[in-house]
């Protein structure tokens, strides 16, 4: 059943809870929703059946939460708060969070923020790629979801747009947070993270790179890499869900 928490700055996001147990905070990827992104590839049923209460968020901009076309409304401290927000809305201080590409970027700003909101971090879909993205690759992803014409949209440009453009997807909210700007922690802030952390990237995962380099760069963490899989793969498959059930087991 969806539900509904209000972020600070009175945006509503909807949000579902299944299970019993402990908390784990889901966090899905640029374009997805907690359905496309968690539920339909089997996470809800993993990790229920493994005895937690998955709470999983449509983040601002997508799935059933409010949708502004205003890219001021994304920044990267305010989508952090709206983790926070679910959250609490669903009972909790603390839990487990995962996120998945910005999901996972945006798990790194919570971990540094609001350390004592996370017991542990599961970061998927983001690996040495998450010190290369800049401001303008950003931009270009945006100019490319909304290009009148897309015959001269690079290849990167096209994945995002064939992806946002799915029905039932707003493209103008998705293009205003992909235009919002994003800094990475810097690698003293990094090293000075020291909650458990599981990075977890696919082999053939160019939009995210290696998972060692960022996974290195954490201070208390460890990298898994799951073989022949992609950026849009990874998410389901077998042996990333055995890792994160694995690595939540032994907190």
């Amino acid at each position: 059943m969806t539900e509904f928490a209000t972020a600070p700055d009175g945006i509503r996001l909807a949000y579902e809870v299944v299970g019993q147990g402990e908390p784990v905070v889901l966090v899905h990827g640029f374009g997805a929703s907690r359905v496309q992104n968690w539920r339909a590839p089997g996470w809800y049923e993993t990790l229920a059946g493994a005895g937690y209460r998955v709470i999983a968020l449509d983040c601002r901009g997508h799935g059933d939460s409010d949708k502004p076309h205003d890219s001021a409304r994304y920044g990267e401290d305010a989508m952090t708060n709206d983790i926070a927000a679910v959250m609490q809305a669903a009972g909790h201080d603390a839990a487990f969070v995962m996120g998945y590409s910005m999901g996972g970027s945006l798990t790194i700003r919570l971990l540094h923020n609001q350390p004592k909101r996370v017991r542990a971090a599961v970061i998927g879909g983001v690996g040495s790629n998450y010190f290369s993205r800049t401001n303008d690759w950003r931009t270009a992803i945006a100019d490319g979801l909304i290009a009148k014409d897309a015959s001269s949209l690079s290849p990167t440009q096209r994945m995002f747009r064939e992806f946002a453009s799915q029905p039932g997807k707003d493209v103008l909210a998705l293009a205003a947070c992909m235009r919002a700007p994003r800094s990475p922690l810097s690698r003293q802030d990094l090293a000075a993270i020291a909650t458990p952390s599981l990075v977890v990237c696919g082999e053939a995962d160019q939009v995210s790179g290696p998972a060692e380099a960022l996974a290195s760069a954490l201070g208390h963490a460890r990298a898994v890499t799951v073989p022949k899989r992609d950026h849009m793969l990874t998410v389901g498959d077998k042996l990333y869900k055995q890792a994160v059930v694995a690595f939540l087991a032994g907190r």
